[in-house]
C-alpha cells in the first residue's frame, strides 16, 4: 500500500516577514491585514502554506524573536481578531497557516522572567538558567553568545548570572524544569486549539545544555566559545 506523505512534507510554503510585506494603514509597517489582502495573490502563486514570522507581543530587540507574551499580538501588526480572520480566510482558500515559535528563550520583559529575577525564592526562578558564578565571582563558563560577548549577564538584584545564548534581553528557558516544558506545551496547545496548523520552531537546537555547564576546551586560550559547540 502506498504511503501518503504528510502535508508538511510536500507542501509549498511561503514565508512572510510581516513588517516588510504589505502596509494597509500607512504607518510604514506591514501588518496582518496586509497579508489578508494578498491571500488571493498567494493562492495564485501555488502556495499551500503561509509561514508567518513572529507577530507575538515583543519589545523587538531581535525582530520579534524575543517574545514577551506568547498569547498576544504586537499592536503594530494588528490584533488577535485580525489574526483569527487571517487564519479563517487562509483555511477558506484551502491553505494552511504555520507560525514561527521561539521556545529556547523569551524576552526579559516576559512575565515569567520578571518574576524569575524578582527573588531567588520566586516560583518562577527555575524557569530560567541562573548561576552564582565561579568562586572568584567570574562568569560560570567561557560560552559565547551568538550575538557576540559572553552568554551570561549579571543580575545585580539577586546577585547571580542568567544565561542568554542570544541577546542579553533573551534569557534562556530552563528546559530541565518540567514546569517550563508543561507551560510551553500548554501555550502550544492553546494556539493549536485556535486553529493554527503548526509551527516552525526557531533555535530548537539550543534547548539542551551540557550538564554541569562546563568550560569548553581552550587550547588556543580564547576568552569565549560559540554556543553551537555546547550541544
Amino acid at each position: 500500500m502506498k504511503q501518503t506523505k504528510k502535508w508538511w512534507k510536500e507542501a509549498v510554503a511561503y514565508q512572510i516577514y510581516p513588517r516588510s510585506f504589505y502596509d494597509t494603514n500607512g504607518d510604514g509597517i506591514g501588518d496582518i491585514r496586509g497579508i489578508i489582502e494578498k491571500l488571493d495573490y498567494l493562492k495564485d502563486l501555488g502556495v499551500d502554506v503561509v509561514w508567518l514570522s513572529p507577530v507575538y507581543q515583543s519589545p523587538n530587540d531581535d525582530n520579534g524573536y524575543d517574545i514577551s507574551d506568547y498569547k498576544a499580538i504586537m499592536s503594530e501588526f494588528g490584533t488577535m481578531k485580525d489574526l483569527d480572520e487571517l487564519m479563517e480566510k487562509i483555511h477558506k482558500r484551502g491553505m494552511k497557516l504555520i507560525m514561527d515559535l521561539v521556545i529556547n528563550h523569551t524576552s526579559d520583559e516576559h512575565e515569567w522572567f520578571i518574576e524569575s529575577r524578582s527573588s531567588k525564592d520566586n516560583l518562577y526562578r527555575d524557569y530560567y538558567i541562573w548561576h552564582p558564578g565561579k568562586k572568584d565571582g567570574s562568569r560560570p563558563n567561557n560560552w559565547e553568545s551568538i550575538f557576540n560577548g559572553p552568554a551570561w549577564e549579571w543580575d545585580d538584584k539577586t546577585k547571580e548570572y542568567y544565561m542568554h545564548i542570544f541577546s542579553k534581553k533573551q534569557p534562556d528557558l530552563n528546559w530541565e524544569n518540567p514546569e517550563v516544558r508543561q507551560s510551553l506545551y500548554n501555550m502550544i496547545n492553546w494556539w493549536l486549539n485556535k486553529g493554527i496548523d503548526g509551527f516552525r520552531i526557531d533555535a530548537i537546537t539550543h534547548i539542551k545544555k551540557k550538564p554541569g555547564l562546563p568550560d569548553l576546551p581552550n587550547p588556543l586560550k580564547k576568552k569565549l566559545f560559540r554556543p553551537l559547540m555546547h550541544i
